[in-house]
């Protein structure tokens, strides 16, 4: 294979080592598959979400968790939520984030970072972004090896859905130049999806899903539709002011209101303090995901001031209700972005560190139906660890991809081979109910990327005969019923008006999905079908739209197939 090919050399197939990969702005995760089960990694420290970060102290280079506890003594040397800065000019970046850190800074219009990487150095160096994140790969690359006893070649990275070109590049050249070959970057929400639906319980069906990745600096949800096992993203919406930092904000001004009321001085007016602050304020984050109460505890904290406090779970969703409401409106600006409605939505799969509190899924149980799964801890004991999804779905796809050469993966992931055309409206069969209605059985769903086919069997009459089989594109349509008002009760003589009714609360309307006809597209009659049997229907989408449709009694000879042009 050569460079003249567009695709980096790298290990033959059989000689490679897979993991997959997500290189998160606050945390990173590796993972690896053993018997077709998806296992994440933890580094030397025992993390499994490790910080994305870098720290030099006298020439030597600390990365993770040990590099962020430096935030606190050695800022200036100390690197972090570098992620979203690859692959953009310095004009363009947020530095918010970097402020307890070491600052990005503007060379040429290219993002640089000023630290004393080498021992005995008197003036910081100016290294740029790219290195930095190569060099905190090469750590997770190391990481992943030592674990696993050989050198790790190959991985799947993740990506959120809004890195533009230039942004996938510069990824896939800092990971090069850790020396992994990048098999396949796929986006964010597909990778959590594979997490789940390459469980061996999990049933491959057409579903909608909405997955909210709630990380610590940006909040990223997508609608997704599974057709088949083929995944199609409807829609995205992303937030980067809306985070777990957000909630570690509404912390730190809790804790110090209190500390100025006890020591009359703002622990938020220095930096070591707001760094103190800020670390014990992430800490107990965490504990409240888990835990009911939570200790808050910091020597000298400020002025040389020691501080400890409790705070309770309610607390702490009481005073960090506007971030909450935050993420659901958010994800109902996602859905109805796709011009859907949360009734169509099968599931909600929540991914990220932030998605661990367990008031923001049941906040998601609130707005959608009893029948939208909401995968995550604290609704659903059979939820993948959100820390963890997308690494174990990027591991599941390499280890499915790491057999075939890298130019035939190039050109199986190119958009010319994945951007196809999808139905809009569902297809599906008309029968009568027992009523005399007709009814609308879709048989497949709106945004089945073609070419496709689909097979249903249709009963006969109990005493057979004739079957009329009518192919329609249907339409989605959301049935609201409002409850009847309850007359009043005539207050009888004597008695006070009470301010307070002690009646029942009024009924809320009921929404319902429906479907309604449109466009037939054929009909057909299979006569004598005998009693008890079974009318096959196909229907298949070519790549150009056209649509065949194909009906027989099963177990019978011969049927009807006609073909309507796109």
């Amino acid at each position: 294979m050569s460079e003249s090919d567009g695709v980096r050399p790298g290990p033959e197939p059989a000689d490679r080592v897979v993991i997959g990969i997500t290189f998160g702005n606050s945390n990173s995760s590796i993972a690896f598959t053993v018997d077709d089960k998806a296992e994440v990694i933890a580094n030397e420290d025992g993390d499994r979400q490790i910080p994305t970060a870098l720290s030099y102290v006298d020439g030597d280079e600390y990365y993770g968790s040990q590099a962020k506890a430096f935030l606190v003594r050695n800022p200036s040397n100390s690197i972090a939520y570098f992620r979203d800065f690859l692959g953009k000019e310095f004009k363009s970046i947020d530095p918010t984030h970097c402020h307890a850190a070491a600052h990005p800074q503007d060379s040429s219009g290219n993002v640089f970072f000023l630290v004393k990487d080498k021992d005995g150095e008197s003036e910081a160096s100016s290294v740029p972004v790219s290195e930095i994140a190569t060099r905190y790969l090469r750590r997770l690359v190391a990481a992943a090896s030592d674990y696993l006893g050989k050198k790790v070649t190959s991985a799947v990275v993740t990506v959120p859905t809004n890195f533009n070109e230039k942004q996938r590049e510069a990824l896939v050249a800092v990971a090069n130049a850790a020396g992994l070959e990048v098999l396949q970057l796929i986006a964010d929400p597909v990778a959590a999806m594979l997490a789940y639906d390459a469980r061996p319980e999990a049933v491959v069906e057409d579903k909608i899903v909405v997955v909210a990745d709630l990380g610590g600096t940006r909040s990223d949800v997508a609608v997704v539709a599974s057709r088949g096992g083929m995944y199609t993203v409807l829609a995205t919406a992303h937030d980067y002011e809306l985070a777990g930092v957000q909630l570690d904000q509404v912390l730190m001004d809790h804790f110090a209101k209190e500390f100025i009321k006890k020591h009359n001085t703002d622990p938020r007016s220095n930096a070591k303090s707001l760094a103190k602050l800020r670390q014990e304020s992430e800490a107990t984050k965490k504990a409240l995901s888990i835990g009911t109460n939570a200790q808050f505890s910091v020597e000298s904290l400020a002025e040389g001031f020691d501080f400890s406090s409790t705070i309770n779970r309610l607390r702490f969703e009481m005073v960090g209700r506007k971030v909450f409401d935050g993420f659901n409106r958010l994800v109902e600006s996602v859905i109805k972005k796709a011009e859907l409605d949360v009734l169509d939505i099968d599931e909600v799969i929540m991914c990220g560190g932030t998605s661990h509190i367990p008031r923001i899924a049941n906040n998601f149980r609130s707005i959608f139906p009893e029948s939208t799964k909401i995968l995550a801890p604290a609704t659903s004991t059979t939820a993948i660890n959100p820390s963890e999804a997308q690494a174990r779905g990027a591991a599941l796809q390499a280890s499915l991809i790491q057999e075939y050469e890298a130019k035939d993966i190039e050109q199986s992931t190119h958009p010319a081979v994945t951007t196809v055309k999808h139905i809009s409206n569902p297809i599906g069969v008309v029968t009568t109910s027992t009523g005399g209605e007709e009814v609308f059985t879709p048989i497949m769903q709106a945004e089945t990327a073609a070419p496709a086919r689909r097979t249903v069997h249709i009963p006969a009459p109990k005493q057979g005969g004739d079957v009329l089989i009518k192919v329609v594109e249907g339409g989605r349509h959301i049935k609201v019923t409002k409850p009847e008002p309850k007359a009043k009760q005539p207050v009888e003589n004597g008695d006070d008006e009470s301010d307070f009714d002690d009646s029942d609360e009024e009924e809320e309307e009921k929404r319902e999905k429906v479907w309604k006809l449109d466009t037939q597209l054929a009909e057909a009659a299979i006569k004598g079908v005998k009693k008890g049997g079974k009318v096959e229907v196909t229907i298949n989408v070519a790549a150009d739209l056209s649509v065949t449709v194909t009906a027989r009694e099963v177990g019978g000879k011969g049927g009807i197939r006609g073909t309507i042009s796109a």
